[in-house]
């Protein structure tokens, strides 16, 4: 679902959407370059979006960057670098995306009811200046002072909406950067009369810099975009920068929990996790993964690498098989499940 970010699910992804705090300075972009190097370039994320970390924050559902952004930058490569300098590395692109008529009047009727009002302008993901996300926002938006749930890259929103009617005194966030997903989300949620769940159509980790601490009880990233070649793994919605802020923002006890089915990408949680003193790794399960990272192109090399043994967790009762996980199973792919608790 993911930044999810970001996923069917992510990511939700998902991111899943969502910047992870890396600063880095693109490269010229030559007119003879791919799409693929323009992702690298972090150039292709300007379109106006359509999840997933999922379309989503990371996820299921994902498409190719927007043909216009890739011409765009090919034709004017020094303006593009000069702009994008010093711009956080992103968890996903924005991508063009168009809504059904269904999906289009779920939008419609709903957006007021789900989606929150704090985006620094019309189409844009960053979050307004000055946004104090605390408990008096929280009673605000939800009427009450529940205890929040933060789900990133919510994907199609069928897991984060059966928790809210799951948890009636729980209140939900859902996190997701793509239209579709996020208009599914409100179908789903208007469907079932939810009054304990909202939508924020922003970049994930603006949102938690935005957050009081000990403000969350819970944060899920299920099934982030896993970003599978090499040299994009640096555009993770798992990173220590967005471990700093979560951690920042958790109540006392407070739980990551994490979903992929991706072995690398679990390599990459452990990596980012295990070594943190401010969280504590919950996994009651002992896996075998790879010693070294692969990527898209040699990905069949993973089971010829050394091993070694790391902690996971049983899978999460609070998530529903989605259509993403199913998909995942049927395809033979083992589910890693994390939760790490905060210090």
């Amino acid at each position: 679902m993911s930044e999810s970010g970001t996923s069917d699910e992510s990511g939700t992804a998902g991111a899943p959407g969502a910047a992870n705090g890396v600063a880095v300075v693109p490269r010229a972009v030559n007119v003879a370059n791919d799409e693929e190097s323009m992702i690298d370039a972090g150039i292709v994320d300007g379109a106006v979006g359509v999840a997933g970390a999922g379309g989503v924050e990371g996820g299921e559902g994902r498409s190719g960057p927007d043909r216009r952004s890739i011409e765009s930058a090919a034709d004017n490569p020094g303006a593009t670098a000069a702009r994008l300098a010093g711009r956080p590395v992103l968890s996903f692109v924005r991508r063009s995306g168009r809504l059904d008529d269904r999906l289009r009047r779920a939008w419609d009727v709903y957006h007021d009811r789900y989606l929150l009002d704090i985006s620094q302008a019309s189409g844009s993901l960053s979050v307004r200046a000055g946004l104090n996300v605390d408990e008096d926002f929280v009673r605000e938006h939800w009427g009450n002072a529940d205890s929040l749930i933060v789900e990133i890259g919510t994907g199609q929103g069928e897991n984060v909406v059966a928790a809210a009617q799951a948890n009636p005194e729980t209140n939900f966030l859902a996190i997701e950067v793509y239209d579709p997903g996020v208009a599914h989300t409100m179908l789903l949620a208007g469907k079932r009369g939810l009054s304990n769940l909202r939508i924020a159509q922003v970049n994930a980790p603006e949102f938690f810099e935005a957050a009081e601490d000990g403000l969350i009880s819970e944060v899920w990233t299920f099934f982030p975009d896993p970003w599978p070649k090499m040299r994009h793994h640096k555009r993770r919605i798992v990173q220590d920068e967005l471990a700093a802020q979560i951690h920042r923002t958790l109540a006392a006890g407070g739980v990551w929990r994490i979903a992929t089915d991706i072995e690398d990408y679990a390599l990459h949680v452990h990596e980012i996790m295990d070594g943190r003193s401010d969280f504590e790794n919950l996994g009651g399960l002992t896996l075998s993964l790879p010693l070294e990272h692969v990527g898209k192109g040699n990905a069949d090399e993973a089971a010829r690498l050394p091993h070694g043994d790391f902690s996971e967790s049983l899978r999460f009762d609070g998530r529903v098989l989605t259509n993403f996980e199913k998909k995942g199973i049927k395809a033979g792919r083992v589910i890693h499940d994390f939760a790490y608790r905060a210090m």
